[in-house]
């Protein structure tokens, strides 16, 4: 087995076609392949011979990380052929990502699994599945009659665009999680063309957008993300999906994970269902590559020395609050606690509590005192994604 990079003009001939029998209906046209969209990407593929055996592709990121706006490995697009696998190809492949992602200064890497215990096996700890709430618009009519200035305005998708990326931008700078795209990645959404955009604003600022699809005469306003930067630039988008209410029997949307949907209005009819699968691809998962490389994240108070077992990111390190924001240090001190890559990551994305850090494998104990101080440093706190990829 040889290991190279695919280039983007390769990638048709080479990846396509076993990123097209694992994720798409086949045989047939698959989905399409534009090489202006993957030049970024960073793809390697596990050769026998002339024969691509499997593929994994690494899309350069970032992520916002306890404040602190980070590089993120995004990897995607792992397959293998259905005759070569269960051979360790793809093991191989995502390891040579990895290493390779650390080499280069990504301090982070996300993914959404094919299987999650396949990827926990390489440091991966799961995110929170935002919920898909679906509303009866009807039921959102109370938010057209309050007194909410601002407006709402209906574009496709490249004519808003950029006010939408902005936006995302500007989220990213404040919200934990936030993942975006490179802009050449991105910008296959405005060429393609296939999306509505409501934007949100208030004295001319964007502060609210909302990207979707019309699925039919009392079908479905079928919506991605609900991007807002407080509750009256929600309010604002909801009133506009309440405007469809002679048009449409649903509203589903995706919130940030932590929202209560069922509070948004007085006798909201909503349903939030968030469905978890071994092979649930909705599902985010995230690693650390770097432990320096977190330094300046915001963090709670008091300092703790932890060994970590893991091939990335493993050794003593001291971490401890500097005026609110982290400092990292190797350390030559006997460590107070070991953790898993796993349980590193957990903490630093707030998505376990230290007490479950044993139950979860992730640490082989973990005396209290040393679970509370590891709770004071990473209190808890949600992660959101909104990236897909």
């Amino acid at each position: 087995m040889i290991i190279r990079s695919v280039s983007p003009e390769e990638r048709p001939a080479v990846t396509l076609p076993l990123q097209q029998y694992a994720f798409s209906a086949t045989p047939g046209p698959g989905f399409p392949y534009d090489p202006r969209y993957h030049g970024e990407n960073a793809v390697l593929a596990a050769f026998d011979g002339e024969r691509a055996l499997a593929c994994a592709s690494r899309i350069p990121m970032t992520q916002n990380v306890r404040g602190r706006v980070l590089a993120m490995a995004g990897v995607a697009g792992v397959a293998a052929a259905p005759d070569a696998r269960r051979g360790g190809h793809v093991r191989a492949l995502l390891d040579r990502q990895l290493a390779d992602a650390v080499a280069k200064g990504f301090a982070v890497s996300a993914l959404y699994p094919f299987r999650t215990s396949f990827y926990e096996r390489f440091g991966y700890v799961g995110l929170p599945e935002p919920a898909r709430v679906t509303i009866d618009p009807a039921s959102l009519a109370p938010l057209l009659r309050a007194d909410l200035p601002g407006e709402v305005t209906w574009h496709p998708i490249a004519d808003a665009y950029d006010d939408v990326r902005a936006l995302h931008t500007r989220l990213q700078r404040t919200t934990h999680g936030v993942a975006m795209r490179p802009a050449g990645n991105a910008a296959w959404a405005r060429d393609a063309n296939e999306s509505w955009a409501a934007v949100a604003r208030v004295a001319g600022e964007v502060v609210g957008a909302l990207v979707y699809k019309i699925t039919g005469h009392h079908g479905e306003l079928a919506g991605g993300p609900l991007l807002a930067v407080d509750p009256h630039a929600r309010a604002l988008l909801l009133g506009f999906a309440a405007r469809h209410v002679d048009q449409i029997d649903t509203v589903t949307l995706t919130p940030h994970p932590a929202d209560r949907p069922e509070l948004w209005s007085t006798d909201i009819a909503v349903t939030s269902a968030v469905r978890s699968t071994p092979t649930d691809v909705f599902a985010p998962m995230a690693r650390v590559l770097s432990v320096p490389g977190l330094a300046g994240i915001d963090v709670g108070t008091g300092e703790v020395t932890v060994g970590v077992e893991d091939p990335l990111t493993g050794g003593t390190w001291r971490l401890r609050s500097d005026g609110g924001t982290l400092a990292v240090a190797a350390s030559d001190a006997e460590p107070e606690a070991v953790l898993t890559g796993h349980g590193l990551s957990a903490l630093v994305y707030g998505v376990l509590d230290p007490a479950e850090l044993p139950v979860r494998g992730f640490a082989p104990s973990l005396p209290g005192p040393v679970a509370e101080r590891l709770r004071a440093l990473f209190p808890a706190v949600t992660p959101w994604l909104v990236e897909a990829f």
